[in-house]
């Protein structure tokens, strides 16, 4: 698999890519064996990124970061390639189901609210005969206690997963990622968020014009304004006044 080229968004080093070239790039993992995590990174994770230190290392860190929101791919296209696309959450996990659905690789569900993981289990298992998940697990709104955690560990110790999804929110399926990585017996770790609510039903998602016209954060502050108006009400315009910052090179942002 050749490199990847990256590009500095704010101090935080993004994959310069297309779903096609994600794909590919998780299935060369599983068969190389080779351990890493993925993040799907939005204008939310690299505004996080600002005002954390370890956050941000985390995001450089990964094995792939992706542009998971229009005004990454914009900043992809123009630092680097028009080849660049929107890497989404949701998507790259349709994208690997359908590239497994013969056995070629497992996967294991971690997150959502309870019944979520067991609810998604049978839909995938549906939409794509054949594939191969072999456990879920569905944790509390805080940390693991040691109980917990020796639990999730033994149980994908007997599993093996060559793909783990995280449906948790950022930042913390990045930090829990970066935590576990090392201790559970799985190759590739996915924090994909919302795919979980997505694909499980639970959550309607944007309609494909929306999600390409860079408004798809204005859809999910209509459907969730409690939860996501400081994320997108404040975040937003951050992000855009930063970014003209790094762009006419008033501000650096080096890479940790």
């Amino acid at each position: 698999m050749p490199d990847i080229p990256r590009f500095n968004v704010l101090g935080v080093s993004l994959c310069a890519m297309n779903l096609r070239i994600a794909t590919a790039a998780v299935l060369e993992a599983v068969r190389l064996r080779r351990k890493g995590f993925v993040c799907v990174t939005g204008v939310h994770g690299v505004s996080e990124a600002q005002n954390d230190p370890a956050f941000r290392r985390i995001l450089n860190a990964a094995f792939l970061n992706t542009t998971d929101g229009m005004p990454l791919v914009w900043l992809g296209r123009h630092h680097v390639s028009s080849e660049v696309e929107r890497v989404y959450g949701p998507d790259l996990m349709l994208e690997l189901f359908a590239a497994t659905q013969r056995g070629e690789a497992t996967h294991f569900l971690y997150g959502g609210a309870a019944g979520v993981a067991d609810e998604l289990k049978e839909k995938l298992e549906a939409r794509f005969p054949g594939v191969r998940i072999v456990g879920t697990f569905t944790p509390p709104f805080r940390p693991l206690d040691s109980a917990e955690e020796s639990a999730l560990i033994d149980l994908v110790r007997e599993r093996k997963p060559d793909l783990m999804w995280i449906g948790l929110s950022t930042p913390k399926q990045e930090r829990f990622m970066a935590e576990y990585l090392a201790k559970l017996d799985t190759t590739v770790m996915l924090g994909v968020g919302a795919a979980f609510d997505f694909h499980s039903g639970r959550v309607r998602q944007a309609p494909r014009w929306i999600q390409r016209s860079g408004f798809e954060w204005l859809y999910r502050l209509c459907s969730d304004p409690r939860r996501l108006a400081r994320r997108y009400l404040v975040n937003n315009p951050l992000f855009a006044w930063r970014i003209a910052g790094q762009l006419l090179g008033l501000r650096q942002y080096p890479l940790e």
